[in-house]
């Protein structure tokens, strides 16, 4: 019976076995795990929505693209920590592992601390430079600096559930995230509807349930003894695993950016149309956060699978591992569309009863839904390269279809389609440049990874040659 709880909640070594039993394995409990992550997000929309009205739904969307601005450092170091631990794992390079564990846990304490020194004194100046709407502007500057003096747990938790995924341990992140989702959710309705703390009660309950996450899932690391070792020596950055890290992470942190920051702009956009459009938009993005999540579940799993594998020196499961996450991807796409089709009324419907709205959120889900099949060839192969170390391609191809792309785009359209009904263009611009944006994307990506320049970039150094 131990073994079998150390099986399950233990790291999983993806270099032996069946390549679609192990990324089977590995997925379904991340997938879940992302789902509920993703309810953090989702129940504040859906309570706040419901309990304080349309407008403060509003004020919520319109910080999302400035939190994930300033949580760019954050990821970067979240991503370069994955991978590191990924490929050492697999190499069975234990001194490696704990140091590259310990450098990346102090690098995002000093991020953290360096977003909240920075981002709480221009919460006002950023949500202008957005074009907050004044009806909601004082609501979403409240929202924003709450979630900003939690930051410290939010980056603690993404980066151990990182580390852990990295170890191939999905099982244990996922039970942390379902006994947190429900603490969020009984927070939410207390705070919000029971206290009447509106919008910031919302942020309060995500926050100290990302923190309770954050503690939980340290504990764990720490106590997987027989894996690796954090210790204070550890914790001591090394100029080397550390330049590693940022070499491997910011390109990942440079891609959030250039999005974010598109984000922003096109956020600025959408607040010109009036909050009725941003609330809609906010319902839409939250839908699509749901949707998003097997696609990027698989991409995060299909990076741990080639990382330790590569590390292990093993090509030929990494081209065996790759075709089945593939054909997994585009089946599950298909399936959402074809969902997000059906029930798209109903899903919007969960977060506000004005028609209008509704009406308007159903005809943006389907211009997005086409789409999903685009983000799920993306995100495998851009796993794959991830995976391997070759992290700057994701980032050239998000500042081309993001920057060079989907931003002009989203403006252009809404210049042509300008009307008495819309003065400020049609609120379809802002989904039609973000569905060309996600195939020009798609094919990108898939261009580089056929370039094979990603076979080459392992952090192990290998006597064979790499094949695939």
């Amino acid at each position: 019976m131990l073994k079998r709880i150390n099986v399950l909640f233990g790291a999983q070594d993806m270099t032996e076995g069946k390549p679609m039993s192990a990324l089977l394995k590995f997925s379904i409990p991340l997938l879940i795990g992302n789902l509920a992550q993703q309810m953090y997000s989702t129940v504040d929309s859906v309570i706040v929505g419901r309990y304080v009205g349309d407008k403060a739904l509003s004020a919520i969307g319109t910080t999302l693209p400035i939190i994930n601005l300033l949580l760019v450092l954050l990821m970067a170091t979240s991503t370069g920590a994955g991978i590191m631990v990924a490929q050492y794992y697999g190499a069975k390079d234990k001194e490696s592992l704990s140091r590259s564990i310990g450098n990346a846990m102090t690098l995002v304490f000093i991020s953290s601390l360096l977003v909240m020194a920075v981002g709480i004194p221009l919460v006002s100046s950023l949500l202008k430079l957005t074009k907050t709407p004044v009806e909601t502007f004082d609501m979403a500057r409240s929202y924003l600096t709450t979630i900003l003096w939690g930051v410290l747990g939010l980056g603690f938790y993404n980066i151990v559930s990182g580390i852990l995924r990295g170890l191939g341990n999905s099982v244990f992140p996922l039970l942390t995230l379902l006994l947190t989702s429900c603490l969020n959710v009984i927070l939410d309705i207390w705070f919000v509807a029971g206290l009447d703390m509106g919008v910031t009660g919302a942020a309060w309950a995500t926050i100290v349930s990302v923190a309770v996450s954050a503690v939980v899932c340290i504990v764990k690391l720490y106590r997987m003894r027989d894996v690796v070792r954090i210790d204070a020596e550890n914790l001591i950055p090394c100029k080397k695993l550390t330049g590693q890290l940022l070499r491997l992470g910011l390109p990942a942190g440079v891609t959030q950016a250039i999005f974010s920051m598109s984000m922003v702009f096109v956020q600025a956009l959408a607040n010109s149309m009036g909050y009725q459009v941003v609330t809609c938009t906010t319902a839409v993005m939250r839908i699509d956060g749901f949707a998003m999540m097997p696609n990027f579940t698989f991409g995060m799993a299909i990076a741990t699978f080639v990382g330790q594998n590569v590390g292990a020196n093993r090509m030929d499961r990494v081209s065996q591992g790759s075709r089945d996450m593939l054909k997994v991807s585009l089946a599950t796409s298909f399936v959402l569309v074809a969902l997000l089709s059906i029930f798209g009324r109903y899903l919007i419907g969960m977060f506000t009863t004005t028609e209008d709205i509704i009406n308007l959120g159903v005809r943006q889900i389907r211009i997005l839904a086409v789409g999903y099949v685009a983000v799920a060839i993306t995100q495998v192969y851009g796993g794959i390269m991830r995976g391997a170390g070759d992290t700057m391609p994701s980032m050239w191809i998000s500042m081309f279809s993001t920057v060079v792309i989907r931003v002009p785009l989203a403006y252009l359209l809404a210049w042509f389609t300008r009307s008495e009904t819309h003065p400020q263009g049609s609120p379809d611009a802002l989904f039609f440049s973000l569905l060309i944006s996600w195939v020009i994307g798609a094919i990108s990506t898939y261009l580089w990874y056929r370039r094979g320049t990603w076979k080459s970039k392992s952090l192990i150094p290998s006597s064979a040659p790499l094949t695939a």
